[in-house]
């Protein structure tokens, strides 16, 4: 039976369409069903928030299986993963804030493939000095990666289908920065792995992430899982929900007397409360 995920971030409470995705995943793993903390960004989680997603799973009746894993206590399984992978050559530093890159696109804006990074550090000569004073990230070097692992792997969704990537899909992305020592690709194919998940639950919105990720599995040799990229809960006017818009919270379903369980069961069958809508992006197999 597949074992599946919810990661939430605490960066606020949780709303329908986190309802719905938990749903999804606890559904489909059949009894096996982990829970992690997606806590890497420090300047926007609260531990409140970690409290409050605890309420809401319990108050869905959605019990996570086994120890909950918190994403800030495995620092050092990030930091051995990007070591790794310094020593054979495929990550650089990149110096580039965000305004180096509007640039850089603006002036080159086909030197990389797609909306991807356009390579401004990648031939940097090695510079300890600077790396000892200047703020950086730390990028995949994809073609190198690409080498190593005779191109792209693409991935089977629940449903058989099997997905390619093309380049357009895939860019030098960070692994690492000052502020937040693992990108969400390094820490989620480490803990995917790490909690034993065999399928991936997700919304639609991260299949563009599943490319990248890919590749980080076959260079860290870590399983290949399969993915359920579902649809995505949206208000009836098709806009996203979202934590920053104030999206209709769980706790305040909870608290004008919606029944927990009876919402998930409603969501399993595909059948949402008036005044939602679903939404499903496109991608080309």
């Amino acid at each position: 039976m597949p074992v599946t995920r919810f990661a939430p971030s605490p960066s606020g409470r949780l709303h329908l369409g986190h309802a719905f995705s938990a749903a999804m995943a606890a559904d489909a793993g059949d009894g096996t069903f982990r829970l992690r903390i997606d806590d890497l960004d420090p300047a926007r989680s609260r531990p409140e928030y970690v409290d409050g997603i605890m309420e809401d799973l319990d108050w869905l009746g959605l019990s996570p299986d086994g120890e909950v894993m918190v994403e800030s206590e495995r620092l050092d399984r990030y930091a051995a993963a990007l070591e790794e992978l310094k020593d054979r050559g495929l990550v650089y530093p990149c110096f580039c804030t965000r305004a180096d890159i509007a640039e850089a696109m603006l002036n080159a804006p086909h030197g990389d493939p797609g909306h991807h990074y356009p390579g401004t550090c990648r031939r940097l000569a090695p510079d300890p000095a600077r790396l000892e004073a200047e703020p950086h990230s730390w990028r995949l070097d994809v073609g190198r990666a690409l080498e190593e692992i005779g191109g792209l792997p693409g991935w089977t969704e629940r449903d058989g289908i099997r997905f390619r990537s093309t380049r357009d899909h895939v860019g030098d992305a960070i692994l690492s920065r000052k502020d937040a020592p693992s990108s969400y690709h390094l820490a989620c194919v480490l803990d995917d792995a790490d909690q034993g998940v065999d399928m991936v639950v997700r919304g639609a919105d991260l299949r563009p992430s599943t490319p990248i990720q890919r590749v980080l599995q076959q260079l860290l040799c870590l399983p290949e899982p399969t993915y359920f990229h579902h649809k995505l809960v949206t208000h009836e006017d098709g806009k996203r929900l979202a934590k920053r818009d104030k999206a209709p919270t769980l706790e305040a379903m909870r608290a004008d007397g919606v029944d927990g369980p009876a919402l998930v069961e409603s969501l399993t069958a595909q059948s949402l409360p008036l005044g939602f809508a679903f939404h499903e992006p496109t991608w080309e197999a």
